[in-house]
């Protein structure tokens, strides 16, 4: 039967094989697990890909996604009680962690017209079609970006590409001031809330931000409901807000705990808090074309910034085209919900394991996020199924499901900032699932102890209607990612023969439990066509377009099942521990280069003989862990696992970040200048952004501690894996 399609080739790879490769290749050695524990977690794994079936992914799909759910709306509540409900069903302890924060009450009044020459109202909202039902739904917003400050201006108008730190500073030098101007700027490159940012600070009155035909729409392929690219009238929505830390603008480093409750932090007063106060609005390229059409301005725009609109693209309007862009909007403090099931483990309860994904949409979410929610709601099940089985894991496994994610990553970081301290003692890994079946080609992003743990479990599972394990599809496939977002400043760390592993970067909910508190992450999906944050990412897209077999589900079920169940049931956590000095050298080369730009003679040896020290220890550290599972040891594993989960915490610096002491990891942030794109090391980068040597000293100072604590541990790991001589080779 089609439902069950995955089932059989399921249990035909249990022990990891592919079909080409059985009678060649010996099973697979099981990171983290002494030799006994082997064949029954090879077992269970074999037993876990029975359960998964098209039809129950595809039904939470549709119960999830059949109607628009905003955070704050009444429909989004009724996505949270079903959510909950089905965990509790499969046998799993629900708890629901309510905040109060500040959101806007939605999209507001909105309005953008020409004046000049002509009087022309401009559509902002997506065209409705006869194929797709769900496009006429009453309860569907018109396109806007949360946080706009409010306001409603006539003005000339000035193009800003894409409206990047580079770009207003490139119109600064030809001379061109968006003073008093609507600046125009099209969808890419970096965070929509810095091209606002960046608008404002140059003086500008307002922003209007466009997705061009070039970086997603007719110049890319067939358009929407023909193709699954961007349509004249498809419109990006999202968030704008660029406070320094991320999670609720009133309450930063603090749980925004209900208003009404005790221990319910004092709330900063709005006024004093940084959020945009030019209105700012985005248009589908249906509208924008006809302000571009119009521009008149002498100065033709710089290579690169040339769009996909037939003309010729100009830097400014001219006095003869004025436009009005009118925004009012409205901010108050909202109750969200972070639902958060729990699987106690039965040996380890305390060594937590965390998977993840929001559930908050700008629509109706098909792709963008509950995919991954509808495929975390299919996993809770066939584990429960386990569970009742009698086979619980040996670690607590929690999946989380977030809210107000959309409009700034909020819903997450208020958790993590409740459970900030038990989180850093317990956390094993946080693993995000946002949109995590949204086509049919995976992708990965991970912190470098977790990379290992994706590459073996992508091998373990077969990839559908095909003889290769989703491992070898990935190696013959490259994900695309977005066009419409940014994936990464800093190069990944790439290992030969290996696929390419990003970095985490920003916009997702691993921000606060790895930038914040230190909790090794990793963040994975099918990647696919996307109408990213339009009304049209519905069910009708997802069925057309994004997978309509149905069977990604599943198998994303089963690679994420296979990480997790690996996490909980390991006996001593399948970190990578050699992988950090291999990418730390890799990271600090690039800093160094990136200041070397400035300070030719800067050199970053020092901080380097401190990785060459670190991978003695970390090499003595896996060769000493492979002993000790080899050898069938289990004493000292509570204080092993331990150490094992404080690695990660050695980049947590308490001083934080000169662009946001909230992002407390020295390894690795958001960029603070593109918002999505990641930075590795980002005190070093942050300083090369500056074109300064001024913090150097002390920032190396901070690194080297940072390197050296995590050698230390890693030499102290080792030794506490060697054989104690009293009981010869530490046989029980």
């Amino acid at each position: 039967m089609k439902n069950h399609s995955l089932l059989g080739t399921a249990i035909g790879v249990a022990v990891g094989l592919t079909v080409a490769h059985a009678q060649s290749t010996p099973a697979p050695t099981l990171t983290g697990f002494i030799p006994a524990r082997q064949a029954a977690q090879v077992k269970l794994e074999t037993d876990f890909k029975t359960k998964q079936s098209s039809a129950a992914f595809k039904n939470h799909l549709e119960r999830l996604s059949s109607v628009p759910h905003i955070t704050g709306s009444k429909e989004n509540e009724q996505v949270r009680d079903y959510i909950a409900e089905t965990m509790r069903k499969a046998g799993w302890q629900v708890d629901i962690y309510p905040h109060d924060v500040l959101l806007p009450k939605g999209p507001g009044d909105i309005a953008v017209e020409v004046v000049e020459p002509v009087r022309q109202p401009l559509n902002i909202k997506e065209f409705m079609y006869k194929e797709d039902k769900y496009a006429s739904d009453p309860r569907l917003t018109p396109g806007y970006n949360a946080w706009s400050g409010s306001g409603d201006v006539t003005a000339e108008v000035v193009y800003a590409n894409y409206g990047r730190k580079e770009d207003f500073e490139k119109l600064l030098a030809m001379g061109i001031s968006v003073k008093g101007k609507i600046v125009i700027a099209r969808y890419g490159g970096n965070f929509r809330g810095y091209k606002a940012q960046f608008a404002q600070a140059a003086g500008a009155a307002g922003v209007i931000i466009y997705t061009d035909p070039t970086d997603s729409g007719y110049m890319r392929g067939l358009t929407f409901p023909e193709g699954p690219f961007y349509s004249e009238s498809t419109i990006q929505r999202g968030s704008l807000l660029t406070v320094p830390y991320t999670g609720d603008p009133l309450t930063p480093g603090e749980a925004a705990l209900p208003m009404d409750a005790k221990g319910s932090p004092k709330r900063l007063d709005q006024k004093d808090v940084a959020l945009h106060k030019i209105p700012v609005t985005p248009l589908p390229y249906g509208s924008a074309t006809e302000i571009l059409k119009r521009m008149t301005g002498a100065k033709a725009v710089p290579a690169g910034w040339q769009g996909g609109l037939p003309y010729t693209y100009r830097l400014e309007g001219g006095p003869t085209l004025k436009v009005r862009l009118m925004v009012k909007q409205e901010l108050a403090i909202q109750r969200i919900y972070q639902v958060v099931g729990t699987l106690t483990g039965s040996e380890f309860p305390d060594e937590w394991i965390i998977a993840g994904c929001h559930y908050d949409a700008w629509s109706y979410g098909a792709t963008d996020p509950n995919s991954g929610t509808a495929m975390l709601l299919s996993m809770t099940e066939s584990m429960g199924k386990l569970a009742k089985a009698g086979q619980r894991p040996r670690r607590t496994i929690k999946v989380a499901h977030w809210d107000a994610e959309e409009p700034g990553v909020i819903g997450s970081a208020e958790w993590s900032e409740q459970f900030r301290d038990e989180l850093t003692q317990k956390a094993v890994a946080y693993m995000n699932y946002d949109a995590a079946v949204s086509g049919r080609t995976f992708g990965a992003s991970a912190s470098p102890s977790m990379k290992r743990l994706i590459i073996e479990a992508t091998q373990s599972v077969q990839y559908p209607d095909s003889n290769k394990t989703v491992y070898q599809h990935w190696m013959g496939h490259k994900a695309g990612g977005n066009p419409t977002r940014v994936t990464g400043s800093s190069a990944p760390a790439v290992m030969q023969g290996e696929p390419t592993i990003g970095n985490l970067g920003g916009g997702s909910d691993h921000i606060a439990p790895y930038m914040h508190i230190g909790i090794p992450a990793l963040s994975a999906g099918m990647e696919g066509p996307t109408l990213y944050h339009s009304q049209y990412d519905d069910l009708y897209f997802y069925d057309k377009f994004a997978d309509p077999t149905y069977k990604m589900g599943p198998m994303m079920e089963q690679v994420v099942g296979t990480m997790t169940l690996r996490l909980a049931n390991a006996d001593l956590v399948p970190y990578d521990v050699a992988r950090y000095p291999a990418d730390l050298a890799v990271h600090l080369k690039a800093a160094e280069k990136a200041i070397q730009t400035y300070a030719p003679t800067y050199s970053i040896a020092p901080l380097l003989d401190a990785v060459a020290e670190l991978k003695t220890n970390a090499d003595a550290c896996e060769t000493a862990r492979q002993m000790y599972l080899k050898t069938g040891r289990t004493d000292k594993l509570v204080d092993l696992n331990r150490e094992l989960r404080l690695l990660e915490r050695s980049f947590i610096d308490p001083k934080g970040n000169a662009f946001g002491a909230w992002y407390r990891s020295l390894y690795a942030s958001s960029d603070p200048n593109s918002g999505y794109a990641s930075w590795m090391l980002p005190g070093l980068l942050y300083e090369a952004s500056l074109k300064s040597t001024a913090n150097l000293p002390d920032l190396e100072t901070r690194y080297k501690k940072a390197i050296t604590t995590l050698s230390d541990k890693m030499r102290a790991l080792a030794q506490g894996m060697e054989s104690p001589a009293a009981v010869g080779g530490g046989k029980r």
